[in-house]
């Protein structure tokens, strides 16, 4: 925080609403995806300078956030929610307790009223912009007699550039760009993240080469869609030369990504991800349909044959790479034949892991007015079928691996069992393997002795 004059007077009314609190705790809850994670550390780190405590449990604590997504409807139902049941905490409190709704779901019309109005017992709500002046909008909030809403149309600053409170001692995020041109017709991330927006490339090696002066072994580069970036910069470097400078930092022994847009994927990424000696052979490319009827609708940029091209050109050049991918089922319109096609295309690639969704209408967005809307019933008939298919793709995969020896970067204490460590090979799979003598993050060599469709087992060699 670099304004002490800020600082100081948050802490004057600290002192006076938690007066005889003696360990004052924050909790930042976080909702979506690693770039939402990425900003609550940011806020994390703001509230640790002003002396909280931080912990995982919202209803114990001071302090408040909740760090909000709105790509799909369940995530938003939740949210209201979280943020109604701390109504009757906050008034056993004497109305102490700091609550406070920031995020994605903020930039949409009406939202940010709404929690006005339905939640007044919210001390503050703030958007995706302006990430960057919590600490102003925290010490305007303590002064209000009302909820303080400050929720921009444009970012006006950088939110980069604020330190983190990073959770993990293996991987840390290091955001390289914010924002989409895309308009895909379901999504709502360009309305409330913005166009986008490359981060300085100087910038972003400079907190690489910070991360690995602090031991952390891992970084994972950030973006709504990374395969764009540099294009809005002007000064030659795209996301391939990015990798590539990355690369070179010492300390860093396994660099990852998310995410990619197929349209925009080069095939200069995929040979500075074969040729490199830290960037991880992960890939992670949302398809969302194998239909190509359906893709157009989405307004994707490209036809099944595009994307299993690319699919054949990262296998020839990294042939044990991990796959991964998006998909949507139910989306406006669909027919049991783009369903079948979606189907096959999973059988065909035979990705590692898959993220699979049943189609969720999202205000503003063309597919949500478009006709042929798909009932409940059939998303759910249809997403248990693909999600079938690929359980059973994933154990088969998983299953090829039982008998390798394969370099584990160990993250965390396994949360089934806390003898155990959770960790990933290079390729993103996870797996759990004893913890004896296994610091969190150390690189160690693995030997897989079983394995499920979550995760695998291993023993260290």
């Amino acid at each position: 925080m670099e304004n002490k004059e800020i600082k100081e007077q948050i802490c004057v009314l600290l002192d006076q609403r938690l007066a005889g609190v003696p360990e004052r705790k924050a909790c930042v809850v976080t909702y979506g995806c690693q770039m939402n994670a990425c900003d609550s550390e940011k806020l994390a780190a703001v509230l640790r300078e002003l002396g909280f405590v931080l912990t995982e449990e919202a209803r114990a604590a001071d302090l408040v956030i909740f760090n909000t997504c709105c790509v799909r409807d369940h995530a938003e139902k939740r949210v209201y929610g979280n943020v109604g049941a701390l109504r009757k905490i906050k008034e056993a409190s004497g109305g102490r307790m700091i609550i406070g709704v920031c995020g994605c779901m903020m930039q949409q019309k009406g939202v940010a009223e709404h929690i006005r109005t339905r939640y007044p017992f919210v001390d503050m709500v703030f958007g995706t912009h302006n990430l960057h002046e919590f600490a102003s909008i925290l010490l305007a909030a303590l002064e209000s007699e009302r909820t303080f809403v400050d929720v921009r149309e444009k970012e006006d600053g950088c939110v980069h550039e604020m330190p983190a409170e990073r959770k993990s001692l293996s991987t840390a995020y290091v955001t390289i760009m914010q924002g989409c041109n895309n308009f895909c017709t379901y999504c709502v991330v360009p309305y409330v993240r913005g166009r986008e927006r490359s981060r300085e490339t100087e910038r972003v090696l400079d907190e690489i080469r910070g991360v690995a002066a602090t031991g952390c072994r891992e970084i994972m580069l950030l973006g709504q869609n990374v395969n764009s970036y540099g294009k809005d910069l002007g000064g030659g470097v795209n996301f391939a030369a990015l990798l590539r400078q990355a690369d070179r930092i010492k300390g860093i022994e396994r660099i990852r990504f998310m995410t990619s847009h197929p349209k925009d994927l080069s095939d200069e990424l995929l040979e500075t991800m074969a040729a490199g000696r830290h960037i991880c052979r992960q890939l992670h490319l949302p398809v969302q349909s194998g239909s190509d009827r359906i893709l157009k609708k989405m307004n994707r940029g490209y036809t099944r044959a595009d994307y299993l091209t690319i699919i054949e050109k990262a296998r020839r050049l990294m042939p044990e790479a991990g796959l991964s991918t998006d998909i949507i089922v139910g989306f406006p319109g669909e027919t049991e034949d783009d369903f079948a096609a979606t189907e096959s295309l999973l059988a065909e690639v035979r990705y590692t892991n898959a993220f699979l969704f049943k189609y969720s209408p999202r205000r503003g967005t063309p597919a949500a007015a478009m006709p042929d809307q798909i009932p409940e019933e059939v998303k759910q008939e249809r997403h248990a079928r693909v999600m079938a298919l690929q359980n059973a793709v994933t154990a088969e995969v998983n299953a090829r691996l039982i008998g390798r020896e394969l370099p584990v970067l160990a993250e965390s204490v396994s949360k089934k069992n806390d003898r155990m460590l959770s960790g990933r090979t290079d390729s993103g799979i996870l797996v759990n393997f004893s913890a004896d003598g296994v610091e969190p993050g150390t690189i160690v060599p693995v030997r897989i002795t079983g394995a499920t469709v979550s995760a695998l087992r291993g023993e260290r060699v």
